[in-house]
């Protein structure tokens, strides 16, 4: 059943068989002496369409599969909290296949209930998002682990400008055996650790399962995630959209279900740590390749200095190190770059203003003539130190002075080479999307 706050006017009765039970009540008795705050709304009975002055405040949004024991506490906890602070609003059941009864539990309580056929935490949640008719969306498991009943913070944030709000569970507090202790001092803490030095975001629970937003801002998030990780993509790409984000404390509970959770400590921490690196590229790549060159262009300029000559084993072993730190170094930036520009494409993380000023300076020419350009010195240089072995007669050649000449030679070409392929390989993605896309949109 759907929940919608509607004022009683005069001009007609609601069918009583479309109120959630304990509401008749309550309205029975008091002979509509003052407004009817809610009306249930069962859609497989009654197809109202939705209009602008029908809009809703607030939606309370819960994802679930197969939580029979828990689910109807969870709708009437949240439908009186909307009847408490006068709120119009509804609670939404967002089932992911349950069959032990939780659509028809949470249906009888009063909630609107959705099928999401695509499996996944993240994907129960998109659905519900979609679905929601709130211009606020409070989102929250089922499992009766957070308390729907108090959601004033939430709502008073969301009103004061906030696009998005996380619940804080070590500010609000975790009863005993609420949280593994592997979550509550390592996995929850570190994570959320790399979350705030990625995203430059001062979040202290960066996966704390009850948040509230704006529908509408983050629909425009384009989320993607099916899985868990979810809820670290919805933080991240808040973060890099820069909308305003807000933090409440909000207490944990054991939660009711009486089985194992669906969440995996080390495959869905796994998950989580997986996806803010490769969705922050410049830790996982770019700022590591960017002090390998560093490293390799300082070491082979102090290398190139006058030796002497009980120390040229050593130099030309550390020569050819920092030599390998450089091609190591250019591979990881570029790499940052591509993974960058894929997550674009893709829709995975939205542009950044560097890129979209640095494209002309990014485009296929440009990198062919870079790659080309330096592959052309490291060349010229070899055919240098050939043509000084040849005036020389072809003779015996000091393996350390050779090498010290041809090691920073051989280097360039090795990134050079690199520089094309990469390029090359960048355009070959841009190709492959711009023909998808076109297709699509055949």
């Amino acid at each position: 059943m759907g929940l919608r706050r509607h004022r009683h006017d005069g001009h007609g009765e609601v069918p009583a068989g479309l109120l959630p039970r304990r509401l008749i009540s309550m309205h029975a008795a008091e002979g509509a002496a003052r407004p009817l705050l809610f009306t249930g709304i069962a859609t497989q009975d009654v197809a109202a369409p939705f209009r602008a002055q029908d809009a809703l405040e607030l939606t309370i949004l819960m994802p679930c599969l197969n939580e029979a024991k828990t689910v109807a506490a969870c709708v009437e906890a949240a439908l009186g909290f909307l009847e408490r602070a006068g709120i119009r609003g509804e609670v939404v059941v967002a089932d992911n296949g349950s069959t032990d009864g939780s659509r028809e539990l949470a249906r009888s309580a009063g909630a609107r209930v959705i099928a999401v056929p695509d499996r996944g935490y993240g994907a129960a949640l998109k659905g519900g998002i979609e679905a929601a008719r709130g211009a606020y969306v409070i989102m929250g498991d089922a499992d009766c682990s957070y308390d729907f009943s108090n959601l004033d913070a939430f709502v008073e944030q969301l009103r004061g400008g906030a696009r998005l709000v996380m619940g804080n569970r070590f500010r609000g507090g975790i009863a005993e055996g609420a949280m593994p202790l592997l979550h509550r001092y390592l996995g929850n803490p570190v994570l959320s650790f790399i979350g705030r030095l990625f995203f430059r975001t001062d979040i202290g629970d960066f996966h704390c399962g009850i948040r509230g937003f704006h529908q509408e801002s983050v629909a425009a998030l384009g989320l993607v995630s099916n899985g868990m990780e979810f809820a670290s993509e919805m933080v991240a790409k808040a973060a890099l959209a820069g909308i305003s984000i807000a933090e409440v404390p909000t207490t944990l509970k054991p939660d009711g279900r009486g089985r194992p959770p669906h969440l995996r400590t080390w495959r869905d921490g796994w998950r989580h740590l997986k996806f803010l690196l490769l969705f922050c590229p410049r830790w996982l790549f770019l700022y590591p390749g960017v002090m390998l060159v560093l490293a390799g262009v300082v070491g082979m300029g102090v290398l190139q200095r006058p030796w002497s000559s009980d120390a040229h084993d050593l130099r030309i072993h550390t020569m050819l190190y920092m030599a390998g730190a450089m091609v190591l170094g250019v591979q990881l930036v570029q790499l940052a770059v591509l993974t960058k520009w894929l997550g674009v494409l893709s829709g995975i993380v939205p542009q950044p203003p560097w890129l979209r000023r640095a494209q002309p300076a990014l485009s296929l020419e440009a990198g062919l003539l870079l790659g080309a350009g330096l592959f052309a010195i490291g060349l010229i240089w070899s055919v240098g130190l050939v043509q000084q072995w040849g005036r020389s007669g072809f003779g015996p050649l000091a393996p350390t002075e050779g090498m010290r000449a041809a090691i920073p030679a051989v280097t360039l070409m090795i990134i050079g080479m690199q520089a094309v392929a990469g390029t090359l390989f960048a355009g070959a993605i841009e190709l492959a999307w711009r023909t998808g896309r076109q297709k699509r949109h055949a």
